[in-house]
Protein backbone atom coordinates (compact mmCIF):
# COMPACT_ATOMS: atom_id res chain seq x y z
CA UNK A 1 0.00 0.00 0.00
CA UNK A 2 3.11 2.52 0.75
CA UNK A 3 3.84 2.75 -3.14
CA UNK A 4 0.53 3.89 -3.82
CA UNK A 5 0.84 7.57 -4.35
CA UNK A 6 -1.84 9.81 -2.59
CA UNK A 7 -0.38 13.09 -3.67
CA UNK A 8 1.64 14.10 -6.65
CA UNK A 9 3.90 17.80 -5.87
CA UNK A 10 3.96 19.15 -9.18
CA UNK A 11 6.68 22.27 -7.83
CA UNK A 12 8.60 22.68 -4.87
CA UNK A 13 7.50 24.99 -1.26
CA UNK A 14 3.69 24.45 -1.34
CA UNK A 15 2.57 24.70 -4.75
CA UNK A 16 1.05 22.55 -7.00
CA UNK A 17 -0.34 19.93 -4.46
CA UNK A 18 -3.20 17.41 -5.94
CA UNK A 19 -5.49 16.75 -2.94
CA UNK A 20 -8.03 14.51 -4.90
CA UNK A 21 -6.61 11.70 -2.45
CA UNK A 22 -6.17 13.74 0.49
CA UNK A 23 -8.69 14.04 3.44
CA UNK A 24 -8.17 17.96 4.17
CA UNK A 25 -10.01 18.57 0.58
CA UNK A 26 -13.26 18.24 2.82
CA UNK A 27 -12.00 21.36 4.14
CA UNK A 28 -10.24 23.44 2.05
CA UNK A 29 -11.17 22.83 -1.82
CA UNK A 30 -14.18 23.75 -3.66
CA UNK A 31 -16.61 26.56 -3.51
CA UNK A 32 -18.81 24.80 -0.96
CA UNK A 33 -15.45 24.94 1.47
CA UNK A 34 -15.56 28.50 1.50
CA UNK A 35 -16.67 29.11 5.15
CA UNK A 36 -13.87 26.37 6.47
CA UNK A 37 -11.31 28.13 4.23
CA UNK A 38 -12.58 31.67 5.81
CA UNK A 39 -11.87 30.06 9.47
CA UNK A 40 -8.49 29.11 8.16
CA UNK A 41 -7.57 32.49 6.70
CA UNK A 42 -8.51 34.57 10.14
CA UNK A 43 -5.21 32.62 11.41
CA UNK A 44 -3.00 34.10 8.80
CA UNK A 45 -3.03 30.89 6.48
CA UNK A 46 -2.34 32.18 2.88
CA UNK A 47 -3.88 30.16 -0.34
CA UNK A 48 -0.48 28.10 -0.58
CA UNK A 49 -0.67 26.86 2.90
CA UNK A 50 -4.56 26.22 2.50
CA UNK A 51 -4.15 24.30 -0.43
CA UNK A 52 -1.14 21.92 1.08
CA UNK A 53 -1.59 18.87 2.83
CA UNK A 54 -2.83 19.77 6.60
CA UNK A 55 -0.39 18.15 9.50
CA UNK A 56 -1.54 17.61 13.01
CA UNK A 57 1.34 18.68 14.85
CA UNK A 58 -0.06 16.56 18.04
CA UNK A 59 1.38 17.61 21.57
CA UNK A 60 0.42 16.37 25.55
CA UNK A 61 1.99 19.70 26.64
CA UNK A 62 0.95 20.94 29.98
CA UNK A 63 2.64 22.02 33.24
CA UNK A 64 1.89 18.99 35.07
CA UNK A 65 4.96 17.34 35.53
CA UNK A 66 8.59 18.05 33.76
CA UNK A 67 7.76 14.52 31.11
CA UNK A 68 5.63 17.19 29.22
CA UNK A 69 6.70 20.65 29.65
CA UNK A 70 9.06 20.81 27.18
CA UNK A 71 7.04 19.26 24.34
CA UNK A 72 5.88 22.62 23.09
CA UNK A 73 9.54 23.66 22.51
CA UNK A 74 10.13 20.37 20.59
CA UNK A 75 7.01 20.96 18.34
CA UNK A 76 7.73 24.67 16.87
CA UNK A 77 10.68 22.38 15.65
CA UNK A 78 8.01 20.05 14.06
CA UNK A 79 6.19 22.71 12.38
CA UNK A 80 9.30 24.44 11.03
CA UNK A 81 9.93 20.51 9.26
CA UNK A 82 6.37 20.40 8.46
CA UNK A 83 6.41 23.79 7.05
CA UNK A 84 9.62 24.01 4.72
CA UNK A 85 9.01 20.18 3.64
CA UNK A 86 6.24 21.95 1.71
CA UNK A 87 2.81 21.24 3.93
CA UNK A 88 0.83 23.32 6.53
CA UNK A 89 1.12 22.20 10.15
CA UNK A 90 -2.07 22.86 12.78
CA UNK A 91 -0.65 22.50 16.25
CA UNK A 92 -2.81 21.00 18.78
CA UNK A 93 -2.45 19.94 22.59
CA UNK A 94 -4.20 16.90 24.54
CA UNK A 95 -4.26 15.50 28.11
CA UNK A 96 -1.62 13.72 30.15
CA UNK A 97 -1.95 11.98 33.23
CA UNK A 98 1.48 11.52 35.17
CA UNK A 99 2.29 8.41 37.42
CA UNK A 100 4.90 10.49 39.47
CA UNK A 101 2.63 12.52 40.66
CA UNK A 102 -1.22 10.44 40.70
CA UNK A 103 0.88 7.98 42.38
CA UNK A 104 -0.69 6.30 45.20
CA UNK A 105 -3.81 8.12 45.87
CA UNK A 106 -7.28 8.71 43.89
CA UNK A 107 -5.74 10.01 41.08
CA UNK A 108 -4.04 7.23 39.81
CA UNK A 109 -7.48 6.02 38.64
CA UNK A 110 -7.39 8.76 36.16
CA UNK A 111 -3.75 7.63 34.70
CA UNK A 112 -4.35 4.43 32.30
CA UNK A 113 -8.04 5.81 31.76
CA UNK A 114 -5.85 8.87 30.54
CA UNK A 115 -4.70 6.38 27.64
CA UNK A 116 -7.70 5.86 25.63
CA UNK A 117 -9.03 9.59 26.06
CA UNK A 118 -5.10 10.36 24.61
CA UNK A 119 -5.97 7.94 21.44
CA UNK A 120 -9.66 9.50 21.13
CA UNK A 121 -9.26 13.53 21.17
CA UNK A 122 -6.70 13.23 18.67
CA UNK A 123 -8.54 11.03 16.58
CA UNK A 124 -11.78 13.34 17.19
CA UNK A 125 -8.97 16.18 16.16
CA UNK A 126 -8.27 14.42 13.29
CA UNK A 127 -11.45 13.41 12.00
CA UNK A 128 -12.99 16.88 12.95
CA UNK A 129 -10.65 19.11 11.04
CA UNK A 130 -9.61 16.59 7.97
CA UNK A 131 -5.69 16.68 9.02
CA UNK A 132 -4.12 14.32 6.42
CA UNK A 133 -0.98 13.28 8.21
CA UNK A 134 -0.10 13.54 12.47
CA UNK A 135 3.44 13.68 14.01
CA UNK A 136 2.86 12.65 17.91
CA UNK A 137 4.78 13.96 20.62
CA UNK A 138 4.41 12.45 23.81
CA UNK A 139 6.76 12.46 26.97
CA UNK A 140 4.61 10.89 29.96
CA UNK A 141 3.87 6.97 30.49
CA UNK A 142 0.23 6.47 28.45
CA UNK A 143 0.66 9.30 26.57
CA UNK A 144 3.31 7.61 24.66
CA UNK A 145 0.97 4.91 23.84
CA UNK A 146 -1.90 6.53 23.63
CA UNK A 147 -0.44 9.07 20.79
CA UNK A 148 0.78 5.82 18.56
CA UNK A 149 -2.74 4.05 19.05
CA UNK A 150 -4.45 7.03 17.30
CA UNK A 151 -1.58 7.03 14.58
CA UNK A 152 -2.34 3.43 13.91
CA UNK A 153 -6.34 3.72 14.02
CA UNK A 154 -6.65 6.73 11.98
CA UNK A 155 -3.87 5.21 9.68
CA UNK A 156 -2.62 8.08 8.05
CA UNK A 157 1.17 9.27 7.68
CA UNK A 158 2.64 9.04 11.07
CA UNK A 159 5.73 10.04 12.84
CA UNK A 160 5.93 9.34 16.37
CA UNK A 161 8.22 11.37 18.73
CA UNK A 162 9.26 10.98 22.24
CA UNK A 163 9.70 14.22 24.50
CA UNK A 164 12.73 12.70 25.77
CA UNK A 165 14.41 11.40 29.13
CA UNK A 166 15.30 13.70 32.10
CA UNK A 167 18.62 13.73 33.60
CA UNK A 168 19.50 12.00 36.60
CA UNK A 169 19.84 13.71 40.32
CA UNK A 170 22.62 13.89 42.05
CA UNK A 171 22.40 12.76 45.99
CA UNK A 172 25.51 12.39 48.21
CA UNK A 173 27.58 11.41 45.19
CA UNK A 174 24.71 9.02 43.92
CA UNK A 175 22.77 9.27 40.34
CA UNK A 176 19.07 9.63 41.69
CA UNK A 177 15.58 9.52 40.36
CA UNK A 178 11.74 9.69 41.26
CA UNK A 179 12.22 5.82 42.05
CA UNK A 180 14.58 6.94 44.36
CA UNK A 181 12.54 9.65 46.69
CA UNK A 182 9.27 6.79 46.52
CA UNK A 183 12.44 4.47 48.02
CA UNK A 184 12.92 7.28 50.27
CA UNK A 185 9.95 7.72 51.58
CA UNK A 186 9.83 4.07 52.63
CA UNK A 187 13.47 4.72 54.41
CA UNK A 188 11.64 7.60 56.71
CA UNK A 189 9.05 4.98 58.12
CA UNK A 190 11.56 2.92 59.37
CA UNK A 191 13.62 6.09 60.36
CA UNK A 192 17.01 5.60 58.18
CA UNK A 193 15.42 8.78 57.07
CA UNK A 194 14.87 12.18 58.73
CA UNK A 195 12.32 14.57 57.64
CA UNK A 196 15.72 16.79 56.21
CA UNK A 197 17.47 13.41 54.31
CA UNK A 198 13.70 13.17 52.47
CA UNK A 199 13.77 16.88 51.41
CA UNK A 200 17.75 16.83 50.28
CA UNK A 201 16.79 13.80 47.87
CA UNK A 202 12.93 15.11 46.93
CA UNK A 203 15.01 18.63 46.05
CA UNK A 204 17.81 17.05 44.07
CA UNK A 205 15.93 13.86 42.24
CA UNK A 206 14.14 15.40 39.26
CA UNK A 207 16.80 18.17 38.43
CA UNK A 208 15.32 19.29 35.14
CA UNK A 209 12.85 18.68 31.88
CA UNK A 210 12.31 15.08 30.71
CA UNK A 211 10.33 12.05 31.72
CA UNK A 212 11.69 9.68 34.46
CA UNK A 213 15.19 8.32 33.63
CA UNK A 214 15.49 4.88 34.17
CA UNK A 215 13.85 2.24 32.16
CA UNK A 216 10.81 2.91 33.22
CA UNK A 217 7.31 2.84 31.50
CA UNK A 218 8.00 6.07 29.09
CA UNK A 219 11.83 5.37 28.12
CA UNK A 220 10.13 1.51 27.83
CA UNK A 221 7.51 2.98 25.43
CA UNK A 222 10.07 5.34 23.85
CA UNK A 223 12.28 2.07 22.41
CA UNK A 224 9.33 0.34 21.67
CA UNK A 225 8.31 3.59 19.31
CA UNK A 226 12.02 3.08 17.13
CA UNK A 227 11.57 -1.15 17.49
CA UNK A 228 7.90 -0.73 16.12
CA UNK A 229 9.05 1.77 13.49
CA UNK A 230 6.96 4.60 14.16
CA UNK A 231 9.24 7.06 14.96
CA UNK A 232 12.94 8.11 12.94
CA UNK A 233 15.96 5.83 14.51
CA UNK A 234 17.65 7.39 17.40
CA UNK A 235 14.80 9.75 17.75
CA UNK A 236 14.13 8.00 21.66
CA UNK A 237 17.52 8.69 22.97
CA UNK A 238 18.86 12.11 23.67
CA UNK A 239 17.66 13.77 26.98
CA UNK A 240 14.78 16.38 27.10
CA UNK A 241 16.89 19.19 27.66
CA UNK A 242 19.10 18.66 24.43
CA UNK A 243 19.57 20.57 21.70
CA UNK A 244 19.60 17.61 19.10
CA UNK A 245 15.77 16.51 20.44
CA UNK A 246 15.10 19.77 18.27
CA UNK A 247 16.68 18.26 15.46
CA UNK A 248 15.13 15.00 15.76
CA UNK A 249 11.98 17.16 15.64
CA UNK A 250 12.58 19.02 12.49
CA UNK A 251 13.59 15.67 10.83
CA UNK A 252 10.43 14.29 11.86
CA UNK A 253 8.07 17.08 10.24
CA UNK A 254 9.62 16.75 7.07
CA UNK A 255 9.62 12.51 7.30
CA UNK A 256 6.29 13.05 7.89
CA UNK A 257 5.54 14.84 4.45
CA UNK A 258 7.65 12.77 2.57
CA UNK A 259 4.87 10.29 3.83
CA UNK A 260 2.57 12.36 2.16
CA UNK A 261 4.14 12.41 -1.31
CA UNK A 262 5.04 8.64 -1.32
CA UNK A 263 1.64 7.13 0.46
CA UNK A 264 3.20 5.82 2.98
CA UNK A 265 4.27 3.30 4.29
CA UNK A 266 1.65 3.96 6.70
CA UNK A 267 0.94 2.65 10.52
CA UNK A 268 -0.87 -0.64 9.30
CA UNK A 269 1.93 -1.30 7.03
CA UNK A 270 4.55 -1.18 10.00
CA UNK A 271 2.89 -2.32 12.54
CA UNK A 272 2.83 -5.89 11.61
CA UNK A 273 2.95 -9.24 14.01
CA UNK A 274 6.70 -9.29 13.07
CA UNK A 275 7.14 -5.45 14.47
CA UNK A 276 5.27 -6.19 17.38
CA UNK A 277 7.27 -8.91 18.60
CA UNK A 278 10.25 -6.51 17.86
CA UNK A 279 8.84 -4.44 20.01
CA UNK A 280 8.23 -6.65 22.97
CA UNK A 281 11.78 -7.98 22.22
CA UNK A 282 13.21 -4.43 22.97
CA UNK A 283 11.02 -4.28 26.22
CA UNK A 284 12.40 -7.67 27.31
CA UNK A 285 16.01 -6.74 26.59
CA UNK A 286 15.86 -3.63 28.06
CA UNK A 287 14.08 -5.25 31.33
CA UNK A 288 11.61 -2.52 30.37
CA UNK A 289 7.73 -1.73 32.35
CA UNK A 290 5.62 -4.50 32.93
CA UNK A 291 3.19 -2.07 30.93
CA UNK A 292 4.27 -2.95 27.88
CA UNK A 293 2.10 -6.01 27.96
CA UNK A 294 -0.34 -3.66 28.28
CA UNK A 295 0.02 -1.34 26.03
CA UNK A 296 1.46 -3.64 23.03
CA UNK A 297 -2.14 -5.41 22.91
CA UNK A 298 -3.44 -2.30 22.39
CA UNK A 299 -1.75 -1.30 19.60
CA UNK A 300 -2.39 -4.30 18.36
CA UNK A 301 -6.14 -4.05 18.67
CA UNK A 302 -6.22 -0.91 16.87
CA UNK A 303 -4.71 -2.60 13.71
CA UNK A 304 -6.95 -5.83 14.09
CA UNK A 305 -3.91 -8.05 15.20
CA UNK A 306 -3.94 -10.41 17.93
CA UNK A 307 -1.61 -10.24 20.68
CA UNK A 308 -1.76 -10.53 23.89
CA UNK A 309 -0.46 -10.68 27.22
CA UNK A 310 0.76 -14.55 26.33
CA UNK A 311 1.66 -13.40 23.15
CA UNK A 312 4.07 -10.60 24.52
CA UNK A 313 5.44 -13.11 27.44
CA UNK A 314 5.75 -15.54 24.84
CA UNK A 315 8.66 -13.30 22.99
CA UNK A 316 9.85 -11.91 26.49
CA UNK A 317 10.50 -15.54 27.44
CA UNK A 318 13.03 -16.31 24.24
CA UNK A 319 14.74 -12.88 24.24
CA UNK A 320 17.67 -12.30 26.67
CA UNK A 321 17.94 -9.51 29.11
CA UNK A 322 21.17 -7.68 27.88
CA UNK A 323 20.65 -3.62 28.74
CA UNK A 324 21.49 -2.99 32.64
CA UNK A 325 18.72 0.00 32.71
CA UNK A 326 17.32 0.85 36.04
CA UNK A 327 15.43 -0.11 38.09
CA UNK A 328 16.87 -3.74 37.79
CA UNK A 329 20.32 -2.69 36.64
CA UNK A 330 22.84 0.10 37.51
CA UNK A 331 22.26 2.99 34.31
CA UNK A 332 19.24 5.29 33.44
CA UNK A 333 18.46 6.25 29.76
CA UNK A 334 21.27 9.28 29.63
CA UNK A 335 23.40 6.29 29.54
CA UNK A 336 22.08 4.38 27.12
CA UNK A 337 21.90 7.60 24.97
CA UNK A 338 25.72 8.04 25.30
CA UNK A 339 26.97 4.58 24.50
CA UNK A 340 24.73 4.87 20.97
CA UNK A 341 21.09 4.40 21.89
CA UNK A 342 18.44 2.06 21.28
CA UNK A 343 19.86 1.58 18.19
CA UNK A 344 22.84 -0.50 20.20
CA UNK A 345 20.50 -3.14 21.55
CA UNK A 346 18.32 -3.21 18.46
CA UNK A 347 21.49 -4.11 16.66
CA UNK A 348 22.64 -6.83 19.11
CA UNK A 349 19.29 -7.99 18.96
CA UNK A 350 19.10 -8.38 15.27
CA UNK A 351 22.85 -9.63 14.53
CA UNK A 352 21.75 -13.01 16.68
CA UNK A 353 18.78 -13.38 15.40
CA UNK A 354 16.26 -12.05 17.76
CA UNK A 355 14.20 -9.29 15.98
CA UNK A 356 12.89 -9.15 12.11
CA UNK A 357 14.85 -7.06 10.33
CA UNK A 358 13.15 -7.17 7.19
CA UNK A 359 9.99 -4.92 9.05
CA UNK A 360 9.05 -1.68 7.25
CA UNK A 361 9.34 1.65 8.67
CA UNK A 362 8.57 5.18 8.73
CA UNK A 363 11.97 5.81 6.97
CA UNK A 364 10.61 3.77 3.98
CA UNK A 365 13.43 1.46 4.75
CA UNK A 366 13.75 -1.73 6.57
CA UNK A 367 14.78 -1.50 10.12
CA UNK A 368 17.29 -4.00 9.26
CA UNK A 369 18.44 -0.98 7.03
CA UNK A 370 18.23 1.88 9.63
CA UNK A 371 20.83 -0.18 11.56
CA UNK A 372 23.27 -0.80 8.94
CA UNK A 373 26.92 0.81 10.65
CA UNK A 374 25.64 0.46 14.25
CA UNK A 375 27.88 -1.24 16.48
CA UNK A 376 27.98 -2.85 20.10
CA UNK A 377 30.43 -0.80 21.83
CA UNK A 378 33.15 -1.53 23.70
CA UNK A 379 34.42 -1.22 27.39
CA UNK A 380 31.06 -0.35 28.76
CA UNK A 381 28.85 -2.21 30.83
CA UNK A 382 25.33 -0.24 29.98
CA UNK A 383 24.55 -3.09 27.12
CA UNK A 384 26.10 -6.47 27.33
CA UNK A 385 26.58 -8.92 24.61
CA UNK A 386 23.92 -11.39 23.94
CA UNK A 387 26.36 -14.06 23.96
CA UNK A 388 26.90 -13.14 27.78
CA UNK A 389 23.64 -11.39 28.68
CA UNK A 390 22.46 -9.98 32.35
CA UNK A 391 20.13 -13.20 31.80
CA UNK A 392 19.14 -15.78 29.41
CA UNK A 393 15.44 -14.65 28.73
CA UNK A 394 13.39 -11.28 29.46
CA UNK A 395 13.99 -8.52 32.32
CA UNK A 396 9.63 -9.39 32.09
CA UNK A 397 8.26 -12.64 32.28
CA UNK A 398 4.33 -13.95 31.68
CA UNK A 399 2.55 -16.13 34.19
CA UNK A 400 -0.51 -18.55 34.41
CA UNK A 401 -1.57 -21.16 36.63
CA UNK A 402 -4.76 -21.30 38.70
CA UNK A 403 -5.06 -17.75 40.45
CA UNK A 404 -4.37 -16.13 36.80
CA UNK A 405 -6.14 -17.91 33.84
CA UNK A 406 -6.18 -15.35 32.06
CA UNK A 407 -2.40 -14.43 33.15
CA UNK A 408 -0.38 -11.74 34.91
CA UNK A 409 3.38 -10.62 34.77
CA UNK A 410 6.33 -9.77 36.65
CA UNK A 411 9.81 -8.10 36.28
CA UNK A 412 11.92 -10.06 36.81
CA UNK A 413 15.36 -7.82 35.95
CA UNK A 414 17.79 -7.46 38.73
CA UNK A 415 16.28 -10.38 41.07
CA UNK A 416 18.04 -13.11 41.61
CA UNK A 417 15.33 -15.85 43.51
CA UNK A 418 12.31 -16.70 40.90
CA UNK A 419 10.69 -18.86 43.23
CA UNK A 420 8.38 -17.73 46.08
CA UNK A 421 5.94 -19.15 48.44
CA UNK A 422 4.26 -17.96 51.46
CA UNK A 423 0.64 -17.26 53.21
CA UNK A 424 -2.09 -14.36 51.64
CA UNK A 425 -2.34 -11.38 53.51
CA UNK A 426 -5.37 -9.72 51.97
CA UNK A 427 -6.10 -6.25 51.41
CA UNK A 428 -8.99 -4.87 49.36
CA UNK A 429 -7.27 -1.77 47.96
CA UNK A 430 -3.87 -0.34 47.47
CA UNK A 431 -4.26 1.87 50.58
CA UNK A 432 -5.67 -0.68 52.43
CA UNK A 433 -2.19 -2.24 52.17
CA UNK A 434 0.01 0.89 51.93
CA UNK A 435 -1.06 1.86 55.10
CA UNK A 436 -0.55 -1.49 56.86
CA UNK A 437 3.33 -1.22 55.07
CA UNK A 438 3.54 2.00 56.86
CA UNK A 439 2.76 0.50 59.83
CA UNK A 440 5.00 -2.42 58.98
CA UNK A 441 1.56 -4.40 59.61
CA UNK A 442 2.56 -7.75 57.38
CA UNK A 443 5.37 -10.57 58.22
CA UNK A 444 8.47 -11.41 56.32
CA UNK A 445 7.59 -14.55 53.94
CA UNK A 446 3.90 -13.25 52.96
CA UNK A 447 2.69 -12.67 49.81
CA UNK A 448 0.80 -9.41 49.75
CA UNK A 449 -2.41 -9.51 47.77
CA UNK A 450 -3.92 -5.88 46.57
CA UNK A 451 -7.46 -6.45 44.96
CA UNK A 452 -9.85 -4.98 43.37
CA UNK A 453 -7.56 -2.29 41.70
CA UNK A 454 -8.40 -3.72 38.21
CA UNK A 455 -9.47 -2.13 35.05
CA UNK A 456 -13.42 -2.78 36.37
CA UNK A 457 -13.26 -2.98 39.26
CA UNK A 458 -10.43 -0.29 40.71
CA UNK A 459 -11.79 1.36 38.24
CA UNK A 460 -8.93 2.17 36.36
CA UNK A 461 -6.07 -0.60 37.18
CA UNK A 462 -4.22 1.79 39.69
CA UNK A 463 0.01 1.44 39.67
CA UNK A 464 1.33 0.08 43.15
CA UNK A 465 4.83 2.16 43.19
CA UNK A 466 4.17 3.74 46.87
CA UNK A 467 3.15 0.35 48.20
CA UNK A 468 5.78 -1.58 46.24
CA UNK A 469 8.78 1.24 47.41
CA UNK A 470 8.09 1.53 50.83
CA UNK A 471 8.64 -1.86 51.14
CA UNK A 472 11.72 -2.10 49.16
CA UNK A 473 12.67 1.34 51.16
CA UNK A 474 12.38 -0.90 54.52
CA UNK A 475 14.29 -3.52 52.95
CA UNK A 476 11.71 -5.59 52.26
CA UNK A 477 12.23 -6.11 48.95
CA UNK A 478 13.52 -9.44 48.49
CA UNK A 479 11.39 -10.74 51.44
CA UNK A 480 7.70 -10.62 50.90
CA UNK A 481 6.17 -10.74 47.56
CA UNK A 482 3.27 -8.77 46.25
CA UNK A 483 0.56 -9.34 43.53
CA UNK A 484 -2.58 -7.76 42.30
CA UNK A 485 -4.76 -7.47 39.47
CA UNK A 486 -3.87 -3.82 39.43
CA UNK A 487 -0.13 -2.00 37.60
CA UNK A 488 3.00 -1.50 38.94
CA UNK A 489 4.99 1.15 37.83
CA UNK A 490 7.95 0.40 35.33
CA UNK A 491 9.72 1.85 38.49
CA UNK A 492 9.10 -0.84 40.49
CA UNK A 493 11.50 -3.49 41.84
CA UNK A 494 11.37 -6.90 43.80
CA UNK A 495 9.09 -9.84 43.77
CA UNK A 496 5.52 -8.22 42.72
CA UNK A 497 3.11 -9.61 40.19
CA UNK A 498 0.52 -7.35 38.24
CA UNK A 499 -2.18 -7.58 35.53
CA UNK A 500 -3.84 -10.80 37.45
CA UNK A 501 -6.89 -12.19 35.27
CA UNK A 502 -9.36 -12.28 35.65
CA UNK A 503 -9.46 -9.87 38.04
CA UNK A 504 -11.39 -9.51 41.39
CA UNK A 505 -14.29 -7.14 40.24
CA UNK A 506 -15.65 -9.63 37.77
CA UNK A 507 -15.02 -13.03 40.36
CA UNK A 508 -11.73 -14.14 39.13
CA UNK A 509 -9.54 -16.63 41.78
CA UNK A 510 -7.73 -13.27 43.14
CA UNK A 511 -11.15 -12.21 44.73
CA UNK A 512 -11.49 -15.40 46.24
CA UNK A 513 -8.50 -15.74 48.37
CA UNK A 514 -8.13 -15.72 51.95
CA UNK A 515 -5.86 -14.73 54.74
CA UNK A 516 -3.10 -17.66 55.20
CA UNK A 517 -4.20 -19.33 51.61
CA UNK A 518 -0.65 -20.55 50.33
CA UNK A 519 0.33 -18.79 46.92
CA UNK A 520 3.32 -20.25 45.13
CA UNK A 521 5.20 -17.88 41.93
CA UNK A 522 7.72 -19.56 40.22
CA UNK A 523 8.98 -17.23 37.53
CA UNK A 524 11.14 -19.83 36.11
CA UNK A 525 8.65 -21.94 34.86
CA UNK A 526 5.84 -19.01 34.47
CA UNK A 527 3.55 -20.23 37.06
CA UNK A 528 1.16 -18.55 39.71
CA UNK A 529 -1.14 -20.80 41.44
CA UNK A 530 -2.70 -20.62 45.20
CA UNK A 531 -3.11 -24.42 47.00
CA UNK A 532 -6.57 -24.68 46.88
CA UNK A 533 -8.96 -27.33 44.99
CA UNK A 534 -11.25 -26.35 42.22
CA UNK A 535 -13.61 -27.88 44.54
CA UNK A 536 -12.87 -25.13 47.33
CA UNK A 537 -12.43 -22.18 44.62
CA UNK A 538 -16.24 -22.80 43.18
CA UNK A 539 -17.20 -23.00 46.82
CA UNK A 540 -16.17 -19.86 47.74
CA UNK A 541 -16.81 -18.34 44.21
CA UNK A 542 -20.70 -19.12 45.06
CA UNK A 543 -20.60 -17.23 48.09
CA UNK A 544 -19.05 -13.64 46.40
CA UNK A 545 -20.15 -10.81 45.84
CA UNK A 546 -18.67 -8.07 44.11
CA UNK A 547 -17.48 -4.82 45.68
CA UNK A 548 -19.38 -1.62 45.60
CA UNK A 549 -17.28 1.39 43.86
CA UNK A 550 -17.67 4.89 44.67
CA UNK A 551 -17.32 5.74 41.03
CA UNK A 552 -20.93 5.66 39.57
CA UNK A 553 -20.77 8.44 36.79
CA UNK A 554 -18.01 10.31 34.91
CA UNK A 555 -15.15 9.39 32.42
CA UNK A 556 -14.01 6.61 35.19
CA UNK A 557 -17.76 5.04 35.26
CA UNK A 558 -17.74 5.31 31.55
CA UNK A 559 -14.63 3.04 31.63
CA UNK A 560 -15.20 1.09 33.77
CA UNK A 561 -18.21 -0.35 31.74
CA UNK A 562 -16.09 -0.34 28.34
CA UNK A 563 -13.15 -1.66 29.49
CA UNK A 564 -11.98 -4.77 28.68
CA UNK A 565 -9.23 -7.78 29.93
CA UNK A 566 -5.95 -7.02 30.89
CA UNK A 567 -4.70 -9.59 29.04
CA UNK A 568 -5.91 -8.39 25.73
CA UNK A 569 -4.29 -4.50 26.61
CA UNK A 570 -7.63 -3.43 28.56
CA UNK A 571 -8.95 -1.68 25.63
CA UNK A 572 -12.65 0.02 25.62
CA UNK A 573 -13.72 -0.27 21.89
CA UNK A 574 -13.51 -3.02 18.88
CA UNK A 575 -10.56 -2.35 16.93
CA UNK A 576 -9.93 -2.08 13.68
CA UNK A 577 -11.76 -5.54 13.14
CA UNK A 578 -14.91 -3.71 13.66
CA UNK A 579 -14.25 -1.64 11.47
CA UNK A 580 -16.31 -1.04 8.12
CA UNK A 581 -14.12 1.74 6.76
CA UNK A 582 -11.32 3.96 7.84
CA UNK A 583 -10.31 7.61 8.29
CA UNK A 584 -9.53 8.18 4.90
CA UNK A 585 -12.62 6.82 3.14
CA UNK A 586 -14.63 9.98 4.57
Amino acid sequence: MYNDKRAHPKAKGKQGWDKTKLVSRHVTEGPAKAAARAMLRAMDLTDEDIHAPLVGVATCWNEAAPCNIALSRQAQSVKKGVDGAGATPREFTTITVTDGIAMGHEGMRSSLVSREVIADSVELTMRGHCYDALVGLAGCDKSLPGMMMAMIRLNVPSVFMYGGTILPGQFRGQDVDIVSVFEGIGKHSTGEFSDADLKELESVACPCAGACGGQFTANTMACVSEAIGLALPNSAGAPAVYESRDEYAAASGEAVVNLIRSGGPLPRDIVTRKSLENAAAVVAATGGSTNAALHLPAMAHEAGIKFDLFDVAEVFKRTPYIANLRPGGKYVAKDLYEIGGVGVVLKELLDHGFIHGDCITVTGKTLAENLEGVTLPGDQDVVFPVKNPLHPSGGVVGLRGNLAEEGAIVKIAGMSELTFEGPARVFESEDEAFEAVQKRDYSEGDVIVIRNEGPKGGPGMREMLSTTAALYGQGMGGKVALITDGRFSGGTRGFCIGHVSPEAAIGGPIGLLQDGDIIRIDAENGTLSVDLSDEELAARRAKWQPRKTNYNSGAIQKYAQLVGSARDGAVTHPGAKGETHTFVDL
